[in-house]
């Protein structure tokens, strides 16, 4: 007997499929092309382009948290949009327009919550991670009634949210145990104008920098009866005010160990922090105004890019000597740069030359490059895994 050549051919089909080997999302990532409101999904051990999604509005300033499986990228727009990304399907699973600027977000300890920090109208709004349905809206007003803008919203233990306003000086700890009706912690009178935060690796440590006086601010979230400090006060005194082409950027990749390397505002260096006693310990000279300092996996070396002018360098810091120890010049742009998981590669966005640069961290030497339009952030999902990213 003859089998049915349809048959047939749905036998093949099955057989393909049945004997595809599955894939993880341990080695995807994302890739913002700001200039087209895309995102690249790619495969960092082929260092490859696995799909593009569009429609997902203006990314200027655009940041991505992870599901704690690494299925779904949640994508934060500047347009207020909050998009949610399959990884594996290649598609944009859904997206809402939750405000009309944006500038971050986080997810929650357990997964569930994903927690959005606004400009425009301010405050802080939380959607269930599961379909972004609005879940609870914490306007950010401060005592005299006045709105402000977010900034430094980070996830934290204890199914909790910690962020700063802007323009009222304050910090707030939010617990979204009870997601609906959360308990809000305020610390007011921290610092003038906080414009970024980061939490160390471990979730303890919340750190705020200040834009309106050089220094930062500390709060022990152990210890949150302690209240905030202020720490390096007048890292800048006796120096020439610079002005600032791109704010620094705050993260708990900027843990190396036991030290901290952040970028001073304004200023062409770093400032070495025991984490332990949060005084510093040093600084490292470097050529620009850094804008991100990431340590590497490993904590050996920081990577440090810089504003205008100087956006088309890469510094190299040895964690140990302190030193400057490679200055690369990648291309023209350099936006972002983002480590493989254990550190053997970093990527690089060039946002002027419409590429990503990949280079070998054990020599510095380059391995290849991707296209992409007008590169900015890169986000690998390992960042599912680590508090605070």
């Amino acid at each position: 007997m003859i089998p049915h050549p349809r048959g047939a051919i749905w036998l093949l089909l099955l057989l393909l499929t049945t004997c595809a080997a599955p894939r993880g999302t341990g080695d995807l990532g994302l890739v913002i092309e700001r200039s087209r409101g895309s995102v690249l999904i790619i495969e960092h051990s082929s260092d490859s382009v696995l799909h593009r999604i569009a429609g997902l509005g203006d990314l200027s300033h655009a940041s991505v948290v992870y599901s704690r499986d690494g299925l779904y990228g949640y994508v934060f727009g500047r347009d207020g949009g909050l998009s949610k990304v399959d990884l594996l399907r290649g598609k944009l699973d859904k997206r809402i327009k939750q405000a009309g600027n944006s500038i971050g977000g986080a997810i929650s300890q357990d997964g569930r919550l994903i927690a959005v920090s606004n400009y425009e109208p301010g405050g802080v709004r939380i959607f269930r991670a599961s379909d972004l349905s609005s879940v609870v809206d914490l306007p950010a007003i401060d005592a005299t009634g006045r709105p402000s803008r977010v900034v430094g919203l980070v996830d934290a233990p204890g199914q909790r949210f910690v962020f700063s306003l802007m323009d009222a000086d304050e910090i707030w700890v939010v617990d979204a145990s009870a997601p609906q009706e959360p308990t809000v912690t305020k610390f007011t009178g921290v610092g003038r104008q906080p414009y970024d935060a980061l939490i160390t690796p471990d979730g303890r440590h919340y750190v705020a920098g200040l834009f309106g006086e050089d220094g930062l601010v500390h709060l022990d979230l152990w210890n949150l009866d302690l209240g905030t400090k202020r720490i390096l006060s007048g890292y800048g005194r006796g120096k020439r005010k610079l002005p600032v082409y791109k704010m620094p950027h705050l993260e708990g990749w900027a843990i190396a160990g036991e030290q901290a390397f952040l970028p001073a505002v304004g200023a062409h260096e770093l400032l070495v922090v025991d984490t332990r006693t949060w005084q510093e310990t040093g600084r490292v000279a470097l050529l620009g105004q850094p804008v991100f300092a990431m340590a590497e996996p490993g904590g050996r070396h920081i990577w440090v890019n810089f504003a205008f002018p100087d956006n088309d360098r890469i510094q190299v810091v040895d964690s140990q000597s302190q030193q400057v120890v490679q200055d690369l010049a990648p291309g023209k742009g350099v936006l972002h740069m983002e480590f493989t998981p254990r550190g053997e590669k970093v990527w690089v966005s060039l946002r002027d030359e419409d590429r990503v640069e990949i280079l070998r961290t054990s020599d510095f030497s380059r391995i290849g490059s991707l296209r992409a339009a007008q590169p900015s952030g890169i986000f690998f999902t390992v960042r599912s895994a680590l508090i605070g990213l």
